[in-house]
């Protein structure tokens, strides 16, 4: 099922008027007055809150390999709030990095492989339901990148994504002219910023606006590298199976 195809808090600052009168022999009528001036003035307060900034939730994906600390974007906010809660459940405990590619990705998030028996596949399994796609063109499949899998678009054409299974890019670093090469192929204009990056820190840009991207490691980059390194059988799954225990990072 989910092989990847090719291949705020409401923070406002009301700045309280805390009008404290320091003069206690205050009339009532005064009193009154300044009470219906502040009620007034906090009525024609307005906050943009598009330019509050909400905190981003980070987890923490475990392995013998070492951690990957890994913040998760308000702006998927589906796939966000569906990876925390999974968290939360303890879903992904005991599961494995069931495909990895090097140069590519390591993927996992299948709670059939919990319990992993010798030369089985997996990449079938999840929770019973798909997550709508949630696309943003300033979301993009740089290295360290978390992105959910999905079936393919012959049975899948809204590109929906797996309710559980997901993938970390590792990918390569490409020329700039393999870059308008990949952006002409897939019908996408790469911005400077994404291409410097895949440039230099590499990932897989072939992949952008088609499977959505939710996350991104901020500390663990080489973990990503050390599991791609393993070996892997017929099918891409590692000889020696890689367990991963997942967990919210609290404040």
């Amino acid at each position: 099922m989910s092989k990847i195809s090719l291949y705020i808090t409401f923070f406002i600052s009301f700045v309280l008027l805390n009008t404290a009168c320091s003069n206690s022999t205050v009339h009532k009528k005064d009193s009154n007055i300044k009470k219906k001036a502040v009620a007034e003035e906090i009525k024609n307060t307005t906050v943009d809150v598009d330019t509050v900034e909400q905190k981003e939730q980070l987890v923490k994906i475990s392995t013998d390999y070492g951690d990957m600390i890994i913040k998760l974007y308000n702006e998927t906010p589906k796939h966000r709030d569906n990876f925390i809660k999974l968290a939360k459940e303890g879903f992904y405990n005991g599961t494995i990095f069931h495909r990895i590619i090097k140069d590519f990705m390591i993927q996992g998030g299948d709670p059939q492989s919990r319990n992993p028996q010798p030369g089985a596949m997996y990449g079938n399994g999840g929770p019973g339901y798909t997550i709508p796609a949630e696309f943003n063109k300033n979301l993009y499949h740089k290295k360290g990148a978390l992105a959910a899998a999905r079936e393919g678009d012959q049975v899948n054409p809204t590109k929906a994504s797996s309710g559980s299974q997901f993938y970390i890019v590792q990918g390569k670093t490409w020329t700039n002219t393999e870059l308008a090469q990949i952006g002409q192929r897939i019908g996408i204009i790469f911005p400077q910023e994404h291409k410097k990056v895949y440039e230099t820190l590499g990932g897989t840009p072939f992949l952008d606006m088609n499977y959505t991207v939710f996350g991104e490691v901020v500390m663990g980059l080489d973990v990503i590298d050390k599991i791609a390194a393993v070996k892997t059988l017929p099918g891409d799954r590692p000889a020696k199976d890689i367990k991963m225990t997942v967990s919210l990072v609290e404040e």
